[in-house]
């Protein structure tokens, strides 16, 4: 009799440990729930990438000593959405004269702006002189600033830091930048990581013209 009893607990507690099988909707409302999580991810990383930021890598030394070659940065594409470039930012901009290429260069010239260089590599904005500590030399070459250059309502006179090693405004297969090309402002570089430096424009330096 003791024995009976025993297999008979023994049996209700198998019972209460089985748990009862999952039902096929429940498995598909998960599987829809982790695709759904998953296309709303995709879709936000798409919208970062194509209207916030976009990640680019440095080819060349034109922005030495500010940038060097290979450095990783971050381009904010959201900035000029709701205000006009600065002088002294650095912006992403295609090459016209080759597909999928693109130039990093540094705003000197503002629209409607008259930009001259002269013999000795000074520039000049509207007949003054331009007082910055960006540019790596002195000018040697003018190119199309030994004549003075005005700028359109929408357009933007660029160098590299580099200023003997770059290709920019000075010459006519870059020219004058227009505001509707412009991708972007370098905004953070983010490798290498030990040189990891926000690359907004130097606020300090935003009185350059000497009157």
């Amino acid at each position: 009799m003791s024995d009976m009893g025993e297999n008979k607990d023994t049996d209700i507690q198998s019972v209460t440990d089985v748990k009862k099988p999952e039902t096929t909707g429940s498995v598909i409302k998960e599987v829809f729930s982790f695709f759904l999580y998953l296309a709303v991810i995709l879709l936000l990383t798409f919208l970062m990438l194509h209207f916030v930021g976009q990640r680019t890598v440095v080819n060349g030394h034109s922005m030495e000593t500010t940038l060097q070659d290979h450095d990783s940065l971050i381009i904010d594409k959201l900035s000029y959405r709701f205000k006009d470039p600065e002088r002294f930012d650095i912006i992403v901009f295609p090459y016209q004269y080759a597909e999928d290429t693109y130039y990093i260069k540094r705003i000197i010239g503002l629209p409607g702006e008259t930009v001259f260089i002269d013999d000795e590599g000074t520039i000049y904005i509207d007949g003054q002189e331009l007082k910055e500590g960006y540019g790596r030399e002195i000018i040697e070459d003018p190119g199309r600033a030994a004549e003075p250059i005005e700028l359109g309502p929408d357009e933007y006179f660029v160098l590299g830091d580099n200023r003997n090693e770059s290709e920019d405004s000075r010459f006519s297969d870059v020219a004058e930048i227009k505001r509707d090309i412009i991708l972007g402002k370098a905004f953070v570089r983010i490798f290498p990581f030990n040189n990891f430096t926000l690359l907004d424009h130097d606020y300090n330096n935003k009185a350059i013209v000497e009157n």
